[in-house]
């Protein structure tokens, strides 16, 4: 270790003080459990956690900051197997019911296909779309009112008068005359109830494991998660790759979303001072040369001090105290870029070398390789979850200050009232529950093809695409990204301002503290510094780059257009 090496514990994390709480594990955090609730009731979101991370194993994973995204897959996969088998279950209903009725249930399919036809035009929040969608509605529901009164009312008379002119070779005509049409007709209700009832078993299904198996109790107990029981090869390869990587203080990145994983950007920004000696050291001092080790060393002890909590009159109160700063978790992370590699594996033998690629990487300020001293609190059981980079470099009598503040805001609310809507649906009255199912059984039928086919297109893309022996590449998307809000309720706000403000608070009074020590003035940067954290001068993102501008926008939206990925 060199003289001016921050003290570390494996895995470039530092030991916090006695005072200090460590954070609750990733893989039992509430977010992770939200995110993983979140894979049974989205299809859409499943089907990107699958292919980011299951698909494209090539790719490694992006860091998972307060939750672990290999429960996340595992329970997607769990969640897909599920919904797979219920589809073709609901298809064999719609299939079997059918031939029961000798073909007039199948009358139903068309004017079906057509409300989910309007619920996908309503669903694209288009003026337009949206009063189509209506009259579409319209004009279904007249059809499938006259099927169901010439089913209901004149079908046996029908079906008679085509037995008698021989129309009993014709499609959906039943044979026997009135008898026959007359049983096929009270038999249909029996068998749409049928397809109804398949419809109810699978939302319940959904509902059950939520609130069995994603439970508080049983998702803390990780060791028998039925979800990770799985034994197919291909996903404990990538189950042990995930876990490897998401949490390694080596970031393997793609260079056009370096901080993937980190969430938003949130007002990130640089400064740049020249170092003056100071005129009261007298002819016989002079200033110190400061190292970017050293200067960080400085920064540390002041955000360790976060962890403490004031005096409350007696260690008891002292350690009931909630604050989130007292999770605080603080270490250094080096940044390198994932094209080049050979193989995906080859990035754990990377990850085997931080410690060489650490103290090459603090005094180099490279372009691809940078170390980053990184704070992050976990706010609201890891649901908002604010991430500070920090890194220092000083050149040609200049110090550069680079602060990249990020958060993930919660995750969405339909995750997160997964287990209110499970209790609820689960205590229904069992009309409530008919109800629900007779409502959705018209979009089963389009709902249920289309798992099939994208089952079957995220198998084929698997078998042909050639990803196993793919180079590596950086995450396109984080799956904990991709579920997050768009924004945050006021004291989520409060919270993270009070987090970021309090951590850029310290790593100023840390770089005060270091360059006075050395000799250095500190005045200037000392204002600078406050002027550019309130907003002065800070970064934007423009198509996934980064640029210096000046100071005219100072908001605290967290509100940012994400990178959709690719495949």
């Amino acid at each position: 270790m060199t003289e001016n090496a921050i003290p570390q514990q494996p895995g470039g994390s530092w030991a916090g003080p006695s005072v200090g709480r460590p954070p609750v594990h990733p893989s039992l955090s509430e977010a992770g459990r939200f995110l993983s609730a979140g894979t049974y009731l989205d299809a859409g979101y499943r089907d990107r956690v699958i292919d980011e991370l299951y698909v494209h194993e090539e790719r490694i994973v992006a860091p998972s900051y307060g939750y672990d995204a290999s429960r996340v897959l595992a329970h997607a996969l769990r969640a897909r197997r599920a919904e797979l088998g219920w589809a073709a279950g609901v298809l064999g209903a719609w299939f079997v019911g059918s031939l029961l009725t000798g073909g007039v249930l199948a009358m139903l399919v068309l004017p079906f296909l057509g409300l989910s036809l309007a619920d996908w035009l309503r669903a694209r929040n288009v003026p337009a779309l949206r009063v189509l969608s209506v009259v579409l509605r319209i004009y279904v529901w007249w059809m499938l009112l006259i099927v169901l009164f010439v089913l209901g009312f004149g079908g046996f008379v029908l079906f008679g008068v085509l037995d008698e002119v021989g129309g009993s070779g014709l499609p959906f005509a039943p044979t026997g005359g009135d008898a026959a049409g007359t049983a096929v007709l009270w038999g249909l209700p029996v068998v749409f109830a049928g397809v109804v009832t398949v419809v109810g078993l699978q939302r319940g299904h959904v509902y059950r494991t939520i609130a069995t198996d994603l439970s508080e109790r049983s998702y803390a107990d990780h060791a028998n998660d039925q979800a990770e029981a799985a034994d197919g090869a291909r996903f404990q390869r990538v189950r042990q790759r995930i876990r490897a990587e998401q949490h390694a203080p080596m970031i393997m990145y793609d260079v056009n979303d370096p901080f993937c994983g980190a969430g938003d950007p949130f007002r990130p920004w640089q400064l740049s001072v020249e170092l003056r000696p100071r005129e009261d050291l007298g002819p016989d001092r002079k200033p110190v040369a400061v190292t970017n080790a050293h200067i960080l060393a400085r920064i540390v002890p002041l955000l360790e001090g976060l962890r403490v909590p004031s005096p409350h009159g007696s260690p008891e109160q002292a350690a009931a105290v909630g604050d989130r700063m007292r999770e605080l978790v603080l270490d250094e992370c080096v940044f390198l870029p994932a094209g080049g590699l050979p193989h995906r594996d080859t990035a754990q033998v990377v990850h085997g070398q931080f410690g060489e690629q650490r103290a090459a990487a603090i005094e180099e300020g490279g372009e691809r390789r940078r170390h980053f001293l990184r704070v992050r609190v976990g706010g609201w059981d890891e649901n908002l979850v604010v991430t500070v980079f920090v890194r220092v470099h000083t050149q040609g009598g200049m110090m550069m200050l680079e602060v990249a503040p990020h958060v993930l805001l919660p995750v969405r609310t339909d995750f997160h009232n997964a287990d209110a809507d499970a209790q609820r649906y689960r205590n229904n009255s069992g009309f409530g529950k008919a109800v629900w199912a007779l409502r959705h059984t018209p979009g089963s039928l389009a709902a249920s093809a289309a798992t099939l086919g994208r089952g079957l297109a995220s198998w084929w893309r698997i078998v042909t695409g050639g990803h196993g022996g793919a180079r590596p590449e950086g995450p396109r998307v984080s799956v904990r990204e991709l579920a997050s809000e768009d924004n945050g309720s006021l004291f989520h706000l409060m919270d993270l301002d009070r987090f970021l403000k309090t951590i850029q608070d310290r790593v100023v009074g840390g770089i005060v503290l270091a360059l006075h020590e050395a000799g250095w003035h500190t005045e200037e940067f000392a204002q600078r510094a406050v002027n550019v954290a309130e907003g002065g001068v800070f970064i934007q993102s423009v198509n996934h780059s980064a640029f210096s501008v000046g100071g005219s926008n100072n908001t605290n939206s967290t509100k940012v257009k994400r990178s959709t990925g690719g495949n």
